[in-house]
């Protein structure tokens, strides 16, 4: 199955990285795809429980979906993960 969620607090390559990064290292998860442009990340996974196990990585790296709570603690969070992304790259 192909499932794309958008996502909260989405700002640049070293946010994508992260969440790429995280993604791709799930054996259930293939062809992570993450856009910045459009705040979007899109994969490929067998079952509903590997798309929820997404969605809750997601939200603990700081970048919920967009029908998730974006409050300071989520936001605080995307910083951190931007910052170890753009250190990655």
């Amino acid at each position: 199955m192909k499932t794309k969620f958008q996502v909260q607090n989405l700002k640049c390559g070293g946010c994508a990285k992260t969440i790429s990064n995280k993604l791709s290292g799930i054996k259930e998860i293939k062809d992570v795809i993450v856009e910045k442009d459009s705040s979007s990340v899109s994969f490929d996974h067998q079952s509903a429980d590997d798309a929820s196990l997404v969605k809750e990585i997601l939200r603990n790296l700081g970048y919920p979906t967009i029908d998730d709570e974006n409050g300071f603690v989520e936001k605080a969070k995307s910083f951190v993960s931007c910052a170890s992304g753009k250190m990655a790259q």
